[in-house]
């Protein structure tokens, strides 16, 4: 279902402000009404009875001082109403299913009137056990709506963007002064007094009358020029004053700039992922490895219930550690100190020492442990902390890493060349394996020798397999063919697999005899996917060692057994079927993960296969599915170079286990992301992962939590090296935790909370309706924006304020972005199979990743020429089409894409200078190269343009995109803050809604 209709289509009655903008269009019971009748009579000034009242506050206990902040702006309009955006407070997505329970909507609600004070929550018991399974949607709207508010809330909107950085509210700690400011154990008290603040009026943000917009969704403009109608707001807000995520990433790192962030034991809340900042481990992990939903957990489920919002954590468990101030150190199994022998959590900083250091407190557990006299060690001062825990990684250390004795098989490297008629009929074996050859003779081992200790098998295969042994002893190298490929066999093991420093010759004359090869039978009815997966893991499992197997293939795919057809996916009500993997693929991607085989496939045809797409056995064993168009192209043929050379030389964890252990009180109740779910969400294999693999875990009440000793989060990797060691990897997160709701909001970050939304949803179409899925997103954050409202605002703000909390103002923007995606929202312009892998991508992505992908960077080029430096990451413009100005260049930056938008008045000069072209008309569009001209302008932008390649896991085409060219539409999908091509609604309209449906939920 698109989130917009087409012109033509017909409308139900509703009213102007539930229109179609992927929200429900049923309307409520009661007399229908517009919150905002008449923009004209709204107006920017600060009226005396809707300023913050201090005395209440101070009573209420509501808001600290440094929970609001100014935000001065000049105009004089009439002060009838007031759009006011507090600090700490947030907003949710459009249109809940739950509103049609609402008995009355407001009806002509006075926008002046003072909203009565609202009642503060505070749980009965705060250690009484909870089970938020028992809460059923009627128990949190019971929960939500008492005490009743005394009088209809009048609606008029607010926002004030606070200027306050999160570190305010802290006490500084004099012994990190110099780069960093410390953090105070206690937060700022909650009855602090909350100073005065100016407040934004809605005739600020608005450009007209609600009734000069018509509820119908109007044409996609492709020219794109400063105000077009994809950036309008159907309900005459200026998007431009809206909160922006750009300022809000531009902030934090001017905060960060130059300094170092130290993760102590119960630590704030760290920079966000876009922000690049050294991290120092003072005993809690950092947030590169695990990084907190929340950095202030509700001690009871029914405060967590209440708030709307998950609890949980995003895992990176093999991050990388260049942004780290110390790499993790590594030390020897047997001398750390053992762990919990109850639930075998790993020996942290979280366990708390009693009797002297004769035992320790399991916060995982909540059990007593012995300590080995072998490894005991008293214990001094108050705390109780062990005398030794500075020398010991494991007590000292939020990341360490032990070597166990045991040591297995080093990891191989197996390449699979389809030769089937098709593929020698393509003409491009030559040049896969003349790549093949120079990434092999480019490898060097540590100690510098020419060639790597790697061991590597190659095979070629058809509709039968061709194996060579690769022995040094052999003169050359001997094919042995496979043709039984149902029950795989293999005729020998010795000279499979063999180290390439004795093998490269014998690669060699292979290699340069493949494309060579007679087409020895027909391929017209294609090939299963299964077939050199089967192959290759064959081989390995003969050698008992994991490894990497690379499938460069070219034949049409078949998919034997079950197929899923995408015929369906606009037809039924079921589209979800279209992102389920068959069984046999799942079956064959479980015999991967228990041998450590991680699967790349290079599909190098270009036509679509049907229902037989071949991504599904290789995301889910940490490869990946790379699509090429014959490389008869030279970018094609750039980008294959590239992502061969990135795969194969990217660190990466074989056999992988993943423990995930919480606080006693907690429990793992979901996880998220690229792997085979089991019967344990707590307990996760993997065949490999790499410094980019992240999982987003979730966390219910089991019981309430104790506010003294706070929770505690624990990763456990295990895994394989390259060189066959096995090595565990430990993380231990600690959080405070608090009684109060307000603490909670407070220390949510809208990045985060976007990645979590993310992982869940693109894990959830495997078994549930898109719709269903884009009305539960807009459900939950639009009642996480009531709960605050009514939970957490003092009585001065009226129905109209739009409330934020402070780390949330980018969270409407990232949310709309997710819900009108691709994946969730598809659009008519794009394959099944397009759909299929963006959604295999995006689930591998970590935090900065993935909000680049959502909302993407946009820079201008023009302005940096005059200067001595290069065009800045850091000047990046909103993502709307307004930001875009005729005579300018802008690069747009996303993880998959990038794009140079040139305008219609940009200068001949920097035309020839940039692309080499005389005239705008003569400007070439479309995928291409940028000259390698010897000026200023032209270093930079290459020079730019390389660096972010180098932060993205996948090489990207660079598109020149023309204003006006019909290929404007590529660019279109980028500017989220836009209506997107696939009818999702702009952010303007997203958040009017997001506001309209939470205040509605009050009454």
């Amino acid at each position: 279902m698109m989130d917009a209709p087409s012109r033509n289509q017909s409308h139900p009655p509703c009213p102007p402000w539930a229109v179609q903008n992927g929200w429900s269009s049923d309307a409520p019971a009661g007399p229908l009404c517009n919150p905002l009748p008449d923009l004209q009579q709204l107006s920017l000034g600060c009226e005396p009875s809707q300023n913050l009242s201090y005395n209440h506050l101070q009573a209420s206990g509501v808001y600290s001082k440094n929970d609001v902040a100014a935000f001065s702006t000049g105009s004089n309009s009439h002060p009838s109403m007031q759009y006011v955006c507090k600090v700490d407070q947030s907003i949710p997505d459009g249109l809940s299913p739950t509103i049609q329970e609402r008995n009355k909507p407001p009806c002509s609600l006075p926008y002046n009137e003072v909203a009565q004070p609202m009642q503060h929550y505070s749980p009965p018991n705060a250690y009484q056990a909870v089970d938020p399974s028992s809460y059923s949607q009627h128990t949190y709207r019971s929960l939500l709506n008492q005490p009743p508010a005394q009088h209809p809330l009048p609606v008029s909107f607010s926002c004030v963007e606070p200027q306050l950085n999160h570190n305010q509210h802290l006490a500084s700690d004099g012994g990190n002064s110099g780069s960093f400011v410390g953090f105070n154990d206690m937060l700022s008290s909650p009855s602090a007094p909350i100073q005065q603040q100016p407040l934004w009026s809605f005739a600020a943000f608005s450009k007209g009358s609600i009734n000069d917009f018509v509820p119908t969704a109007s044409p996609l403009d492709h020219n794109l020029t400063p105000q077009s109608p994809n950036s309008e707001s159907r309900y005459g807000l200026n998007p431009e004053l809206l909160p922006s995520a750009v300022k809000v990433m531009a902030e934090d790192r001017a905060e960060w700039d130059g300094k170092v962030f130290i993760s102590e034991h119960f630590s704030r809340l760290p920079p966000l992922a876009t922000t690049s900042c050294v991290i120092e481990d003072r005993g809690n992990v950092s947030p590169l490895a695990i990084r907190s939903i929340t950095y202030c957990v509700p001690c009871d489920g029914q405060t967590a219930l209440l708030s709307r919002l998950p609890l949980g954590a995003l895992v990176t468990p093999f991050f990388n550690q260049n942004e780290c101030l110390k790499p993790i150190p590594l030390c020897e199994h047997t001398d750390c100190v053992v762990g919990c022998r109850w639930c075998g959590a790993s020996m942290c900083p979280a366990m708390g020492w009693q009797d002297c250091g004769q035992r320790f407190y399991c916060p995982f557990c909540g059990k007593l442990n012995e300590v080995p006299w072998q490894q005991y060690q008293p214990t001094k001062g108050a705390k109780g902390v062990r005398v030794d825990k500075d020398k010991r990684p494991e007590l000292s250390m939020g990341s360490y890493e032990t070597l166990n004795s045991e040591k297995g098989e080093a990891a191989a490297l197996l390449l699979a060349i389809d030769v089937s008629a098709s593929a020698l009929r393509g003409g491009h074996l030559e040049f896969v394996a003349q790549q093949i050859h120079t990434l092999l003779t480019s490898l060097v081992r540590e100690a510098g020798d020419a060639s790597s200790d790697l061991r590597v098998g190659l095979m070629t295969y058809d509709s039968r397999i061709h194996l060579y042994d690769l022995s040094p002893d052999l003169s050359r190298p001997h094919m042995l063919v496979i043709a039984e490929t149902e029950d795989m066999q293999l005729p020998v093991r010795e000279g499979l697999l063999v180290s390439l420093k004795d093998c490269i010759e014998s690669i060699d004359s292979v290699l340069q005899l493949i494309p060579q090869f007679g087409a020895e039978c027909s391929d017209s009815s294609g090939l299963p996917i299964e077939l050199p997966v089967k192959a290759g893991l064959a081989v390995l499992q003969g050698l008992k060692c994991p490894g990497k197997l690379l499938i460069f293939h070219t034949a049409a795919l078949i998919e034997t057994g079950h197929t899923n057809s995408s015929s369906g996916f606009f037809g039924t009500n079921k589209p979800k079927s279209i992102f389920q993997p068959s069984e046999k693929a799942i079956s064959l991607a479980k015999e991967c993960i228990i041998q450590g085989c991680g699967v790349h496939m290079f599909v190098l045809s270009q036509q679509d296969v049907g229902g037989a797409w071949p991504g599904h056995i290789p995301f889910l064993t940490g490869g990946a599915l790379h699509t090429y168009s014959y490389l008869q192209g030279e970018l094609d043929r750039e980008r294959f170079s590239t992502d061969l050379k990135r795969i194969v030389e990217t660190e990466t964890a074989y056999k992988a286990e993943l423990r995930i252990f919480v606080s006693k009180d907690l429990r793992v109740s979901g996880c998220y992301g690229l792997f085979v779910p089991g019967s344990n969400p707590g307990h996760i294999a993997m065949a490999t992962l790499n410094c980019r693999t992240t999982l987003a875990v979730e966390l219910t009440h089991s019981k309430a939590l104790d506010e003294t000793r706070g929770a505690a989060v624990q990763v456990v990797l295990s895994y394989t090296s390259q060189t066959g060691e096995r090595r565990t990897r430990v993380h231990t997160l600690t959080l405070r935790c608090s009684r109060h709701l307000q603490d909670t909001f407070r220390n949510y970050q809208a990045e985060t909370l976007l990645t979590f939304y993310c992982k869940k949803m693109y894990c959830a179409v495997l078994e549930r309706p898109l719709q269903e899925l884009r009305k539960e997103l807009q459900t939950d954050v639009t009642e996480a924006l009531a709960s605050y409202r009514k939970h957490c605002c003092s009585s001065s703000v009226s129905a109209g304020q739009l409330v934020l909390p402070q780390f949330l103002r980018a969270l409407p923007v990232y949310v709309n972005s997710l819900r009108k995606s691709e994946v969730l929202l598809p659009g008519l312009r794009s394959s099944v199979h397009q759909r299929l892998q963006q959604r295999c991508r995006v689930l591998g992505l970590d935090t900065r990743s993935t909000v680049r992908h959502f909302y993407p960077l946009l820079l201008p080029l023009l302005p940096s020429v005059d200067s001595s430096s290069p065009p800045d990451p850091e000047g990046a413009l909103r993502c709307t089409s307004s930001s875009l100005d005729s005579s300018g260049l802008y690069l747009v930056h996303a993880p998959f894409t990038v794009l140079l938008w040139v305008g219609t008045q940009v200068p001949a000069g920097t035309l020839v200078e940039l692309f080499n072209a005389s005239c705008f008309s003569s400007l070439p569009s479309g995928e291409t190269n940028l000259p390698a001209l010897e000026n200023r302008l032209s270093i930079r932008v290459r020079s730019l343009i390389s660096s972010l390649n180098s932060e993205v896991p996948y090489a990207r085409k660079l598109v020149v995109v023309k204003q006006g060219d019909t290929c404007e539409e590529a660019l279109q999908r980028h500017l989220v803050e836009d209506k997107s091509p696939n009818g999702g609604a702009s952010y303007a309209d997203f958040l009017y809604h997001l506001h309209v449906n939470s205040v509605r939920l009050l009454l």
